[in-house]
């Protein structure tokens, strides 16, 4: 899979009004989103804010972390934990005119605290090897679950919020029941293995992250982060992040053919206006201004050659 250039769609909230899509239940932060489309391929990325259950009922559903890939086929379940960048590559089956059809249900923090104690859940034992993505196998009942869900779609304005609750408690547990391995997965507090501040800023600067996102990656609060980041580069987050973007954005004009939109989306700017002011206070020029007096033509680099 290629990588994907464009901006990066925070998820759930900016998917909640997509375009596509073709139903959605929310409930004080937690969100249902089905999408049924007809796709040869189709590219981008997401940046989670809450975990991720991706339910595909018909269709391919790839997804890149890092350098791994996984693809989620018909009838099966992928879960993301939060705060995690992903690329996406989805595409319908060829012999149903390439339809894709399948549900994102989005979990925030409070719910999994509320079916821990709902459910009485009592996890003994941590999980050493927490795996960022895994695909999850879909037996009779949760596929029962997932059809049952279809009268709630049809007619939203009619769901409570406490159903809307009460069949996101449903589905945990129809997951805890049948993969007990995956619980013990979801209720960890982090999934990185290492938590060095440093490591968790270069992999994130170009991820729309906010403050409370990176200290969770880093397994810290958020005034410990803070603290600890300034004792470290005598800077602020933002600062640091907004110059890192500035470097990378420098770099791609000089050594790519790119256009400036797409060096601003690719570099972590959500705003291609603000990413020419600040581009130009640091470097004098605008970024096609930067380019067009700085990077070198293909005779002089022929030449170096």
């Amino acid at each position: 899979m290629s990588i994907s250039i464009g901006k990066t769609i925070k998820a759930p909230q900016e998917l909640v009004n997509a375009p596509d899509k073709t139903g959605s239940l929310q409930q004080n932060g937690l969100s249902v989103i089905t999408f049924c489309l007809h796709t040869q391929g189709r590219k981008g990325s997401y940046f989670l804010k809450d975990h991720l259950l991706l339910y595909v009922k018909s269709g391919n559903y790839k997804v890149r972390f890092r350098d791994r890939e996984y693809t989620v086929r018909s009838n099966e379940m992928m879960f993301v934990h939060k705060s995690t960048l992903i690329e996406y590559d989805k595409s319908g089956e060829p012999g149903s005119e390439y339809i894709l059809d399948y549900m994102m249900f989005f979990l925030n923090e409070k719910l999994l605290e509320e079916f821990v104690q709902f459910a009485g859940v009592k996890p003994i034992y941590p999980v050493s090897d927490i795996i960022p993505v895994s695909i999850i196998p879909i037996n009779d009942l949760t596929r029962t679950y997932f059809e049952s869900l279809q009268p709630y779609f049809d007619k939203p304005g009619q769901v409570s919020d406490g159903l809307v609750k009460i069949k996101l408690m449903e589905l945990l547990h129809h997951l805890a029941d049948s993969n007990e391995r995956f619980l013990y997965q979801l209720l960890q507090p982090g999934i990185n293995d290492n938590n060095s501040i440093s490591r968790i800023m270069e992999e994130n600067f170009t991820n729309p992250v906010s403050l409370q996102d990176l200290a969770y990656l880093s397994g810290r609060s958020l005034s410990t982060f803070k603290r600890e980041f300034q004792a470290t580069y005598h800077t602020s987050p933002l600062k640091w992040i907004r110059n890192r973007r500035l470097d990378k954005a420098e770099k791609m004009l000089l050594e790519t053919s790119l256009s400036v939109t797409d060096i601003c989306y690719s570099t972590g700017f959500e705003n291609i206006t603000h990413f020419s002011k600040v581009f130009k206070l640091r470097f004098g020029l605008a970024p096609s201004e930067f380019r067009l007096k700085f990077k070198p033509k293909e005779n002089e680099v022929e030449n170096i050659r």
